[in-house]
């Protein structure tokens, strides 16, 4: 199922660029985007519950909460909306997406 960008960009467009990887794939933030905003301007989801598989994007945005917790590649987690996008990161939001990574 092919889902939109939750977020749509409109300002900052000619802020540096970010690469990061999304379930394998490669994928460009901003300089100065939180994690949340970066996933969410490239994917209609955050991350799935793990109680009720439904979509989650966040819930207070404001560090207050778990609901915006995704899961580095290393297995390790960060709060999305208060983890500053830095270059090389890898997030894992989705097991059943992820790209074939090599042998």
């Amino acid at each position: 199922m092919l889902m939109h960008p939750l977020l749509r960009r409109r300002y900052r467009l000619d802020e540096t660029p970010v690469p990061f990887m999304l379930n394998g794939a490669p994928e460009t933030g901003r300089r100065g985007d939180t994690v949340l905003t970066a996933i969410l301007s490239v994917s209609g989801r955050l991350r799935t519950s793990e109680f009720t598989g439904e979509d989650r994007a966040g819930f207070c945005l404001i560090g207050a909460c778990q609901d915006c917790y995704v899961m580095l590649a290393d297995g390790s987690r960060v709060r999305a909306c208060s983890t500053a996008l830095e270059p090389g990161m890898a997030f894992i939001t989705d097991l059943d997406a992820m790209v074939e990574c090599g042998p």
